[in-house]
């Protein structure tokens, strides 16, 4: 009867919500134990609160996924386009009249709840750009096709960079990637490349934005580091994070200290969200570390899969890029808590905790599983 239940609420490809599952039972573990020093700042009930309100979300991200895995991807195409033109808005908003941490205005609060509109903005981009490119696979580009492709891919993220640098990067890196599937001759794409330059070099040179410092600094920090100097403007934070994150993997060695017995979860500030990965090999130690690795590669192979298995342009493509996005934002998260790269403030897709971001990977994980169940013929959509 289990059985039945199964086949009948969870469709597609069952080895994604496999990973998924396993993921999520590992965020609800270690961020229990990563969350370890809200107990002291806020009292003996305060740890539990936050670990309730995880299980929550991470509750709700499943359900986001189970509820979008049940929706005919195609129709996320008809809407996509007013949400690149709604999610822009909100990030302009967000910029000029929220408050946020360390001034990065990157949520809207509304009530008690906060919501980060870049997690629109990604959905929506990469949807609206594979549904482009899927109507342009049998016929030659042209500059006036390709121009409105580039020139939204820039605004919205010359938007995000405004407050987030790395998640613009990240979103770019992700759009250029789909138009290199998507057959978009070089030319177009070096225009691309060419354009978010011009952008980026223009908000750096304008001071723009509430981060283009702070990114500046961080790479500073990330070269003087691979160098053996210090910068005398270096951020200390970002160092001292560093440095945490690199005594918690010292510590894991091989095996781990056991759940539940980090200690850098005290000295790393956002040990439950930024450095969470650090925080899996202190306790799980390299194998720990190893066997996450190991479920996003895997993550990433199925949904290759399901771009090679879709029979439409549309959905091979929708599921290329939203797999790119997640897989490429947990590599980069692992490299910075490994010091591959400089401090970006990105967490863990499904692991880390998070608010609005775990619903929207939520519904990014279920239209990949919606794209996996399509096996209809058709060179379009």
């Amino acid at each position: 009867m289990t059985t039945n239940w199964l086949k009948d609420n969870l469709k597609g490809d069952h080895q994604i919500w496999t990973i998924v599952a396993t993921l999520s039972m590992i965020s609800i573990i270690v961020v229990s134990s990563a969350s370890g020093k809200l107990a002291v700042m806020q009292g003996g009930g305060g740890i539990f609160i936050h670990i309730f309100k995880h299980i929550i979300l991470v509750s709700l991200g499943l359900g986001s996924m189970w509820f979008f895995h049940r929706l005919d991807y195609h129709r996320f195409a008809m809407y996509s386009n007013a949400g690149v033109i709604l999610s822009f808005a909100m990030l302009l908003y967000a910029y000029k009249f929220e408050q946020g941490i360390n001034h990065a205005n990157r949520w809207i609060h509304v009530g008690g709840l906060t919501f980060m509109p870049s997690d629109l903005a990604k959905l929506s981009l990469i949807t609206n750009l594979a549904a482009m490119l899927a109507k342009r696979q049998h016929v030659s580009y042209s500059f006036g096709e390709i121009l409105p492709m580039i020139i939204k891919i820039i605004l919205i993220c010359a938007a995000i960079a405004l407050t987030n640098v790395s998640t613009s990067l990240l979103l770019f890196a992700t759009c250029f990637l789909l138009m290199f599937f998507g057959r978009v001759p070089s030319q177009y794409l070096l225009l691309a490349l060419v354009g978010i330059f011009i952008t980026a070099t223009l908000l750096v040179m304008t001071g723009t934005g509430s981060r283009i410092e702070t990114a500046r600094n961080r790479i500073i920090n990330f070269v003087s580091g691979i160098k053996g100097t210090k910068m005398k403007d270096a951020s200390q934070t970002t160092d001292y994070q560093v440095e945490r994150s690199f005594y918690a993997i010292a510590n894991g060695g091989v095996m781990g200290k056991g759940p539940g017995k980090s200690q850098q979860r005290y000295f790393l500030t956002q040990s439950e969200s930024d450095f969470i990965y650090a925080i899996i090999i202190e306790e799980w130690g390299m194998v720990g570390g190893v066997f996450v690795l190991s479920l996003y590669l895997w993550f990433l192979y199925r949904g290759m899969k399901a771009v090679d298995s879709s029979g439409r342009a549309f959905g091979g493509l929708l599921s290329a890029g939203l797999t790119f996005s997640l897989v490429i934002q947990a590599m980069v998260h692992m490299g910075v808590a490994t010091g591959l790269g400089p401090v970006t403030g990105q967490n863990l897709p499904l692991l880390s905790m998070g608010g609005s971001s775990l619903l929207f990977t939520g519904a990014m994980v279920g239209i990949i599983i919606s794209v996996s169940q399509d096996k209809v013929k058709d060179p379009v959509l």
